[in-house]
């Protein structure tokens, strides 16, 4: 079966959708009353892209939400914040084809890097992006303090 990919920028309808893929694909227990808000959030927010893809059918089965990443000792990169894929899609090149349109987009914008976090225990997260050619640089531990 011949499967047609479509990118595209998200909208703020797409928002149950994301809401499925990042309690599925990602393990978040966010709740869906804060959901649709949140996305409304991201995409009005400077900086930050998100892209979504679908299936023949125009469901989304997946996405990759970036943000711009500027720091005092490097240059601008996008930094990956989420990249989802639904579980009955995944190794169908779904993720290949997000992470090549960020990649895409990021060089129209003249950025010339992309990094990301991946938890230590998603290890078939780590082996996709290393065959996608990114290069794990150093361990982190990532701190956090609710207020």
């Amino acid at each position: 079966m011949w499967f047609i990919m479509t990118v595209r920028l998200a909208t703020a309808a797409d928002w149950s959708a994301i809401h499925t893929l990042n309690t599925t694909s990602l393990g978040y227990d966010f709740p869906v009353e804060k959901a649709q808000a949140a996305l409304r959030r991201v995409l009005s927010a400077p900086g930050h892209t998100l892209l979504v893809i679908t299936d023949n059918q125009n469901q989304i089965q997946g996405y990759v939400h970036v943000e711009n990443y500027l720091t005092t000792y490097c240059d601008p990169m996008y930094n990956v914040l989420a990249l989802a894929v639904a579980p009955s899609s995944q190794g169908r090149g779904y993720g290949r084809q997000l992470m090549t349109a960020i990649e895409k987009f990021a060089g129209q914008h003249k950025i010339r890097a992309i990094r990301l976090n991946s938890g230590s225990k998603r290890l078939a997260a780590h082996a996709f992006y290393e065959h996608l050619g990114y290069q794990s640089s150093k361990m982190q531990k990532r701190f956090i303090k609710w207020l």
